[in-house]
């Protein structure tokens, strides 16, 4: 598939939005916490206000609950310019997820509020008039497959962007506590792995779709098959790009993390805004490397987001080995 479209700017991003309440001061324990700080959150919202933040256009697909919560999630959204035309608000008992953090990189603590979660109501009737045709390129991360109806209406979603010549961003973004099993995980991710003309991971997702093989391995595969560029990150031991037969190492920016949250969704946004502007892939993947360092380094990960100005100017200002 051409992956031209991606110069339009223009993302639509499937998945969750919800609410984070994080420790105050940065370093303080939950339990000892007297205070915190609320923050827009969720991975897929992460990703489009990572986007909207660097100059592109998103548009976030996904349900919340329809109570102060899932107000407070649409109107942190606005405030970030990420387009809210396909969030519906949702009725009865479902609920927007809430994650309680700590800002602290050593044994930083994450406690996790998804009973009944509200983006798992996303339906086909949701996705079904999706601007498919105007659209640079669908993402999607790997939560919103965990669960019917979402998993459903998300598998349509790529459908439609296949008959649309819409490419497909998948970012594997795998957490345990959202699926059944492994194998589960292993079934619907690697179908879409294999359906997704980017794919993105890091080496611990990559080897729950590759159970028999390496994890690299896979990656390799994927982009010598089906995906035009896969993604293959490693944390502090930096990346693995291939595109085709082309592949390239890349390292990370030294940063001193406040904590650890938030850096594949902000790798994400660097990344796909980059190849939006038509710059070399070894520059995007660099682009999204100093975006996730500068994340780390703040509190919240939506607003933790660096602008255009403030990423050019740490990637000017910041010395690399890579």
């Amino acid at each position: 598939m051409d992956l031209s479209r991606l110069r339009r700017h223009d993302f639509l991003v499937v998945g969750r939005a919800g609410m984070d309440f994080y420790a105050e001061p940065p370093g303080t324990p939950i339990e000892s916490a007297e205070r915190f700080f609320p923050a827009l959150g969720g991975s897929s919202a992460n990703i489009a206000v990572a986007i909207a933040k660097l100059g592109g256009t998103a548009a976030l697909v996904t349900t919340v609950s329809d109570d102060a919560v899932g107000r407070y999630v649409l109107n942190q959204l606005k405030t970030y310019n990420v387009a809210t035309d396909h969030v519906r608000l949702v009725k009865g008992e479902v609920r927007t997820s809430l994650a309680v953090v700590e800002t602290r990189a050593e044994n930083c603590q994450s406690v996790l509020y998804r009973n009944n979660a509200a983006d798992f109501a996303l339906s086909e009737s949701d996705i079904a008039s999706l601007p498919y045709d105007k659209a640079g390129a669908l993402i999607i991360t790997g939560t919103a497959l965990a669960m019917e109806p979402s998993r459903g209406a998300t598998l349509e979603a790529i459908r439609r962007a296949a008959a649309h010549a819409l490419p497909v961003i998948f970012d594997i973004d795998y957490r345990p506590y959202s699926w059944t099993s492994k194998a589960e995980a292993l079934a619907v991710c690697g179908e879409v792995a294999r359906s997704s003309q980017i794919v993105i991971g890091n080496d611990e997702e990559f080897a729950v779709l590759a159970p028999d093989q390496d994890g690299l391995a896979f990656a390799r595969t994927l982009a010598a098959s089906t995906a035009g560029i896969v993604v293959y990150k490693m944390g502090e031991a930096g990346a693995i790009t291939r595109s085709g037969k082309d592949e390239f190492r890349s390292g990370i920016y030294p940063v001193r993390a406040l904590k650890p949250t938030g850096a594949g969704d902000s790798f994400m946004g660097g990344f796909v805004t980059g190849l939006a502007e038509g710059l070399p892939l070894p520059e995007c993947v660099r682009r999204g490397s100093a975006a996730a360092a500068l994340v780390v380094t703040r509190v919240g990960c939506a607003p933790a987001n660096p602008t255009r100005t403030e990423l050019d100017t740490f990637m000017a200002e910041t010395k690399t080995d890579w």
